[in-house]
């Protein structure tokens, strides 16, 4: 080979005009006129990439809620240290939230938010001296909670929620589980054993924790099952919901029960594998539509519920 000039002689071309473009000027955003409220700035958005994926989340949703469908919340423990319970709390008081489910570590915050307005230790700090998850209240009422629970042949989440109701703590007025509690609203929680600071005390029971958590995955999977046309969303879970998603999902099939329509949303900060590929991608494949949402939860939890709200 030689140092040679390609001949771009008879090169063809087409006219712009004639080009099937992904981006059109009608797909655009819009300046956003504040006296349109939340709904004239949900249509302000560009119709286009995560924008577009928001908008159809948020259709999602409300047309779940009007057509009586499900509409199941997964929330992983960041979501609760990220403050918006709060906004969870609302949801769940205007329709939007017809099951929820935790993994342990969203239980042990919400627990400790509802007993004494704070949650989440400085790691770093109480490792060394060997006090990281010794809190006294969180393992001995919780282990308590479970264990009774177990006995009466409840569920994880029915057992800690059925406990605080009881108990009428001071900050209840935070608390999913409180809220769910007044409702009626069920809760599931998904354990892995060891993985908990509430696992380190001597009243934990493994019998209880088991069999209380596999009640919930029995629960659970019924509430998956009537998803058809509703909508799941996992939100700040990078392991165990993504993973429980999957086997409930391959439960209800087994059945021959139809998810036909159903919506799965992942919301967190970063793209990861199980979310990507168990939430947004195989409960779906076929069948509906999934969406990631990525961004920080502080931001974008309480923009897709003012969007909910408002947004109509």
């Amino acid at each position: 080979m030689k140092y040679r000039e390609f001949d771009l002689t008879g090169i063809k071309t087409y006219p712009l005009a004639s080009r099937q473009s992904k981006v059109r000027h009608d797909h655009f955003a819009k300046p956003w006129d504040p006296a349109s409220g939340m709904s004239g700035w949900l249509a302000s958005l560009p119709n286009l990439l995560a924008a577009a994926d928001f908008r159809a989340v948020v259709a999602a949703i409300a047309d779940a809620r009007a057509n009586d469908r499900g509409i199941v919340w997964g929330l992983g423990a960041h979501v609760i240290k990220a403050g918006l319970s709060p906004v969870i709390v609302d949801l769940m008081e205007r329709g939007f939230v017809s099951a929820i489910a935790m993994n342990g570590a969203g239980l042990i915050h919400d627990f400790e938010v509802a007993l004494s307005g704070a949650t989440s230790e400085e790691v770093d700090a109480s490792l060394g001296p060997g006090e990281f998850g010794m809190a006294e209240e969180t393992g001995r009422h919780l282990n308590e909670a479970i264990a009774a629970g177990a006995q009466q042949g409840l569920g994880l989440g029915q057992a800690a929620t059925a406990y605080l109701a009881d108990r009428h703590p001071p900050y209840g007025r935070v608390s999913l589980l409180c809220a769910a509690a007044r409702l009626q609203i069920p809760v599931t929680v998904h354990v892995a054993v060891g993985t908990d600071i509430t696992h380190m005390h001597p009243s934990a029971s493994g019998e209880a924790i088991g069999a209380a958590s596999l009640k919930d995955f029995r629960y659970f999977t019924s509430f998956v099952a009537e998803l058809q046309g509703g909508v799941y969303l996992n939100c700040g879970s990078a392991v165990i919901l993504p993973e429980v998603l999957l086997k409930a999902v391959s439960l209800v099939r087994n059945r021959g029960i139809s998810l036909d329509g159903l919506t799965t949303v992942n919301f967190d900060f970063v793209r990861l594998y199980r979310p990507e590929t168990n939430v947004v991608r195989r409960p779906v494949a076929g069948i509906g539509r999934g969406y990631s949402i990525t961004g920080h939860h502080e931001i974008t939890l309480p923009l897709l519920a003012a969007a909910l709200i408002h947004g109509g």
